[in-house]
């Protein structure tokens, strides 16, 4: 999401300058789960407890100092402070642009692979895995800070 902040049109770039959005877990959960049936149900005691959350557009790494595009068509929901209109048409644009190919990393999976991401830095959606083909997966989520 770096690359992709760093080659957005200048005036989508003014556009997104100090723009928060707000996020929900279960925007797409749904249609996630028709598409990736390995997605549990939620019980309603689970979706009580998940709540939107805002973030900035545009997040600055901590470490690095580098500008990424912070959001994402899975649970980006809108723009705050924008007119229902306005913030589909600016989302719709931001999400076209962070999947253009050059943008995408899709792993091609081999034998004893590791693959280890920084959330901050990058979006990532599960792809699932053929029926025939084992997977193992140990999952560590390592607390961050606040986006800024």
């Amino acid at each position: 999401m770096h690359l992709a902040y760093d080659t957005l049109p200048v005036a989508l770039r003014h556009a997104v300058h100090g723009a928060r959005a707000e996020h929900s877990y279960l925007a797409q959960y749904e249609e996630l789960r028709r598409r990736s049936p390995f997605r549990p149900a939620l019980t309603q005691a689970q979706i009580d407890e998940v709540k939107p959350v805002v973030h900035p557009v545009v997040r600055t790494h901590p470490e690095t100092g580098r500008k990424a595009l912070f959001v994402s068509e899975h649970f980006t929901t809108r723009m705050v402070g924008m007119p229902e209109d306005e913030s589909r048409a600016l989302l719709a644009e931001l999400f076209a642009h962070s999947v253009k190919p050059e943008h995408v990393y899709r792993h091609r999976w081999a034998p004893h692979d590791l693959v280890f991401w920084d959330n901050r830095s990058l979006m990532h959606l599960a792809g699932g895995t053929p029926d025939h083909l084992r997977r193992k997966l140990y999952r560590t989520t390592i607390e961050g800070e606040v986006p800024f």
